[in-house]
């Protein structure tokens, strides 16, 4: 059942989205003619490959092959699905979406979800005011100082100050009218045991505001400033916050992550914010829980490489481990960071520098490589029992070796190290059953080197010009009938755009967003793509010739293959008439 309203909704918001706008803001471009270009958001790359073309609202990049039109770039991007991606757009232009008829139940919850949000909001600046306006703050500003955070990174982060009094926040919040239940469900106060009333949650601590990948506050967390306990402090868990969900930073990471191909996960947020504040962006961190699948999987949306930077400690090499067990099953490449001295990655870029610590991502250790070395630290091999114990805790890891030639060579490692035959590696492995199937990753885009043909090329020549004039279908179909076109993509496209001359409907990129991904790409390369300076209705002619002659090679094949199973079978008239075909199509092939 169609929904006008809906429609109406996506036209008005379509109608004022300007794609070049969205795209600049991601990616710096050079206009060039008609066209912008720039290095690609989807795929590393240094030279540009990546072109807009406003005035057909159109992206294509002719590394990794992505294509469409503004919503398209905002859904791969942002990670959103495409209608996501239509509501994002609405957000920024201050369109509202269309009410649709709720339950009671669902109108309750989205209003408190707003209203926490709000309280979040208002918390933050609350917290960042009293760091950066007032007396109370001097302790917090001194802290942050001390670990070498710049001022630019107190506001980026906008960090904050909760004041030591016990209700300085509940007090001021309650005084603007904001419910003493929003207080209580944000986790920002508490309830009084004796005496009735709220005290604040977070007091005497730094505080970090905690966002979802959106950027919207969802909790906060509060670091000590002496040597109280606990040291670290977090939101409890609230419609909002999901500790297992959530990674600190990714809002602000995501397109480093991208651009960079892999991910840098830190155990803490002032690790975090330290990284980062050392201009290595492509950085986060969990929230005083375990690395977990779930962030695994949200991670792996953006880039197909992990990489660790926990603790040195002994501490921080169990989390590791441990974060490793839960990675490994996931398809994603992974690394490991070490970080020398025992020290945590702030601790370590104090002392050494930014640049010391980029060194240290640079040489970041293989999976296989970073647990051998930590098996054989951590188990006495010089026994039997020893040796048996490394052999099965490295199974695992040596069975997540795809390529055959570098199993190979752990094998022998491992093999020489423990004094063990090679043989006696190679079978364990044999006889070793992980416990689940690897998982399937998401995949992240690629640069692929597509082989282009002179077909190819024609079919995209004929879909611009039949994008510009509906007319030309009907030509095309004098010369090639739609389903003689042999590229799928191609095909329909133009299948499309036929349907949308005969039923009088406009085409345009909204309206080309029900094409397949393939052929919306494809779509987004025939506008794109320059003639390379050569005339329009030329290049078209030649594109014709192109269709037709690998249309009729096409028929001459299928009539040849008749005709010779026809003579197999003795079916001699029927042999005679697809002959006769095959002349006729080889007579006008030998025309065009």
């Amino acid at each position: 059942m169609r929904n006008e309203a809906m429609e109406a909704f996506v036209e008005r918001v379509s109608e004022q989205t300007d794609i070049l706008r969205i795209v600049q803001g991601y990616v710096p471009l050079k206009r060039r003619g008609n066209r912008y270009w720039g290095c690609c958001p989807f795929h590393q790359e240094k030279t540009a490959s990546f072109s807009v073309l406003p005035d057909k609202g159109f992206f294509y990049c002719f590394g990794c092959h992505a294509g469409g039109n503004a919503f398209k770039f905002l859904s791969l991007i942002e990670n959103i699905s495409y209608f996501d991606a239509i509501k994002l757009q609405a957000e920024k232009l201050g369109i509202p979406l269309p009410e649709r008829k709720r339950s009671p139940q669902e109108v309750a919850r989205d209003r408190e979800i707003q209203d926490l949000r709000k309280v979040n909001e208002l918390a933050r600046d609350f917290f960042h005011n009293c760091l950066t306006m007032t007396r109370m703050g001097e302790r917090g500003k001194a802290y942050f100082a001390a670990r070498g955070i710049r001022q630019e990174t107190i506001e980026e982060f906008q960090l904050g100050y909760a004041p030591p009094a016990w209700d300085k926040l509940s007090t001021a919040f309650l005084k603007r009218g904001i419910k003493q239940e929003f207080l209580l469900a944000s986790g920002l106060c508490a309830e009084r045991k004796q005496g009735g009333g709220l005290y604040d949650r977070f007091r005497g601590r730094v505080i970090i505001p905690i966002a979802d990948e959106r950027g919207r506050v969802v909790g906060f967390g509060g670091r000590v400033l002496d040597d109280s306990t606990p040291k670290y402090l977090n939101t409890p868990e609230t419609v909002l916050f999901n500790k297992r969900k959530l990674l600190f930073g990714l809002d602000r990471s995501h397109r480093a992550i991208q651009q960079e191909g892999r991910a840098i996960v830190v155990e803490g947020y002032m690790d975090a914010i330290s990284v980062f504040d050392a201009g290595v962006h492509n950085v986060v961190a969990s929230l005083g829980t375990a690395f977990t699948p779930e962030h695994a999987k949200k991670l792996l949306h953006y880039a197909p490489e992990i990489c660790f930077c926990y603790d040195s400690d002994e501490a921080g090499q169990k989390a590791t481990i441990r974060a490793l067990s839960i990675v490994r099953d996931t398809g994603a490449r992974v690394r490991v960071i070490v970080v020398p001295d025992g020290k945590d990655p702030d601790e370590f870029i104090r002392k050494h520098g930014a640049d010391a610590f980029r060194a240290l991502v640079e040489k970041a250790l293989p999976l296989v490589e970073y647990r051998l070395r930590y098996v054989l630290s951590h188990t006495n091999y010089d026994t039997l029992d020893g040796k048996v114990k490394a052999l099965h805790e490295m199974m695992p890891v040596l069975a997540g070796i795809r390529e055959a030639a570098v199993r190979s060579e752990y094998e022998r490692r491992l093999a020489q190290t423990l004094m063990l035959d090679e043989g006696i590696v190679r079978s364990e492995l044999r006889h070793y059953r992980p416990e689940a199937e690897e998982a399937v990753r998401q995949p992240i885009r690629k640069a692929v080197a597509k082989a282009d043909t002179a077909l190819r090329k024609a079919g995209r020549l004929v879909i611009r010009m039949a994008w510009q004039d509906a007319a030309v279908i009907a030509h095309l179909e004098t010369i090639v009938p739609l389903e003689g076109i042999r590229d799928p993509a191609q095909r329909e496209i133009l299948t499309f755009l036929k349907a949308a001359a005969e039923e009088g409907r406009p085409v345009d990129d909204m309206s080309a967003a029900t094409l397949s991904d393939e052929a919306a790409a494809e779509l987004s390369r025939s506008l794109v793509e320059d003639l390379g300076g050569r005339d329009e209705t030329e290049a078209y002619d030649d594109s014709l010739r192109v269709l037709r002659k690998a249309y009729l090679n096409a028929l001459y094949t299928e009539h040849s293959r008749k005709a010779n199973e026809y003579a197999q079978n003795g079916q001699h008239e029927a042999c005679l008439q697809e002959l006769n075909e095959v002349n006729k199509i080889k007579h006008e092939m030998d025309e065009w």
